[in-house]
């Protein structure tokens, strides 16, 4: 109802209780519009697999005409899959509302869920007794009789062997009152689930982690005798999805209180109307052990249908600080000194920087290009030069990651300052020289260009001299395109997002050792280019490391 302001009472008791009615008025409003949201995904998921079926319907009674159609069935099945798990995540969320509110009641959903049947009987049991009660729950009396047992069966799993774990309550009748006390049902981490917490982490796991579809899960399922359809599996990803956002939302607040991170952005198909469409998946690392800082390394995903500059406006819309990234546009509006609640300094990737050097001198591929009696493209020698000098403060890096920033600061200040002075003056009068169609001057004004960003790193220890950290972050995700081919729809690229935010700070984590700092500072091709140098000193010999996906 609306609520006259001109007509407020005085007493303060009677705001209090206009304030308790409108609360519970606003969280009544909020269970409604859940219910809703749900029932509309569960519609829209209905919809979808009567599609489906018409279209199976259609090839069985018509036959195959094409492998089009066979490609056509195969989209609808992955479409359906995202939109059942997006029903089930929209259900447990009304759910949840339904509950905070205390005074809607949810009607029940028109989607058909899939029937739990049985486990399998050569499944091994394994039995979890929990200690029944040595008093009555009514009236405290103590002479108790077992009346039976509930069990309650949790489909559980280690590495490839399944089991059912079956938790058995007591029931207890009592000899005073007659009243039967029993132990309460055992907590589940996702509501009316069956399964277990290992095997709803191996799902998500081998969905995003290790790019199975669920598809192939499900067939994968059924060969180890433990038949699960993908639509048990696409309810049990939403459902997961759902008790997993706060540990997201956590993550998310780690990584933007940092006071220096690292962004970058790839590319993700996604499933149109009869073709894909690219959207974008952006990656915000926080990881302070180059600098020898403390903060707990993580990485949080976002998700976008394109590249528009609102997109990281948005997600970096709380946070100041040194942000390192590339010279996307998108980002420049960021750098704002007015900017509210904070300035955001850029630091410029110097990996960048020298990769468009390195390509105009990799002499290691003209080589092999030579072997194979190929033509050898041209190597601009002014390149090389370029590569060289760069090369050198990768070398005074190597030494100095780990250390605090005071220390850092003061190496730079003593041995990188020179070189960097001697790089500016060597890149400007070479670049007078050359046509602004030249890929040299190309190169050289990428750089010079940004030049206060690329020398930031000379005034603030904390800074790196890449990027890397966010490159690698995105790493999984471009090994996954290769096996999903493209994100489902536009939820699906959004729980994806959420789930390469755990797996990809878990694994950060995980991996953390002592030789990391070691190749974070290494750009692409640093040690071919070492071995071709005569003059700038000895060939600098790196081992291989074994690191994290962050």
């Amino acid at each position: 109802m609306d609520i006259d302001l001109l007509a407020l009472p005085d007493d303060i008791a009677a705001l209090k209780e206009i304030v308790r009615g409108a609360m519970s008025r606003a969280d009544a409003a909020e269970a409604d519009s859940a219910a809703a949201r749900a029932a509309q995904s569960d519609t829209a998921a209905y919809i979808e697999h009567l599609k489906l079926q018409i279209e199976k319907l259609k090839r069985a009674l018509y036959g195959p005409r094409a492998e089009r159609t066979a490609r056509l069935l195969d989209q609808m099945e992955l479409k359906l899959e995202e939109l059942e798990a997006a029903a089930t995540e929209d259900e447990l969320r009304a759910e949840q509302e339904a509950a905070k509110a205390k005074t809607t009641t949810v009607a029940g959903f028109t989607r058909k869920r899939p029937s739990r049947q049985p486990f399998p009987e050569h499944l091994p049991r394994e039995r979890v007794v929990l200690p029944g009660p040595t008093q009555c729950f009514c009236c405290g009396g103590s002479r108790l009789a077992k009346l039976g047992e509930s069990v309650t069966e949790t489909l559980e799993s280690t590495p490839r062997t399944f089991k059912v774990i079956q938790h058995v309550r007591e029931k207890f009748t009592c000899r005073d009152c007659e009243k039967i006390s029993q132990e309460p049902a055992p907590f589940h981490t996702i509501p009316r689930a069956f399964a277990g917490p290992s095997l709803l982490a191996m799902i998500a796991y081998d969905k995003f982690g290790l790019h199975q579809p669920l598809n192939r899960q499900s067939e994968r399922f059924g060969l180890e005798g433990v038949p699960l359809s993908v639509s048990t599996l696409a309810d049990l990803i939403g459902a997961t999805c759902v008790a997993l956002k706060p540990v997201y939302a956590f993550i998310k607040t780690m990584v933007f209180t940092g006071g220096r991170i690292h962004g970058d952005d790839t590319t993700v198909p996604v499933l149109a109307q009869g073709q894909t469409d690219i959207a974008r998946v952006w990656v915000y690392v926080r990881d302070d052990r180059p600098f020898g800082g403390s903060g707990p390394p993580c990485a949080v995903f976002y998700y976008s249908r394109d590249r528009a500059g609102i997109h990281p406006q948005t997600h970096l819309a709380e946070y100041s600080g040194i942000f390192q990234a590339d010279a996307y546009g998108g980002y420049n509006k960021l750098y704002v000194p007015t900017r509210s609640p904070g300035p955001i300094i850029e630091a410029a990737c110097w990996a960048h920087g020298r990769r468009k050097f390195f390509e105009l001198a990799d002499i290691a591929r003209n080589a092999k290009r030579r072997a194979q009696g190929k033509t050898p493209a041209f190597v601009a020698p002014m390149a090389l030069a370029a590569v060289q000098r760069i090369d050198d403060l990768f070398e005074i890096e190597r030494g100095i990651n780990g250390q605090s920033p005071a220390e850092r600061l003061a190496v730079r200040q003593q041995r990188s300052v020179p070189l960097v002075t001697e790089l500016e003056s060597w890149m400007r009068a070479e670049r007078a020289k050359l046509s602004r169609h030249n890929d040299v001057a190309k190169a050289m004004d990428y750089m010079l260009n940004r030049w206060p960003a690329f020398t930031r790193f000379l005034t603030d220890g904390r800074i790196c001299l890449t990027n890397n950290a966010a490159e690698r972050a995105l790493r999984t995700l471009a090994l996954g395109r290769k096996s999903w081919l493209f994100a489902g729809s536009d939820r699906g690229g959004e729980r994806a997002a959420m789930m390469y935010t755990l797996i990809t700070t878990a694994l950060c984590r995980a991996r953390h050792n002592a030789v990391y700092a070691v190749r974070r500072t290494m750009p692409n091709g640093f040690r071919k280019m070492h071995g071709c140098r005569v003059s700038l000193g000895s060939s600098v010999a790196v081992d291989s490391v074994s690191f994290g996906i962050v």
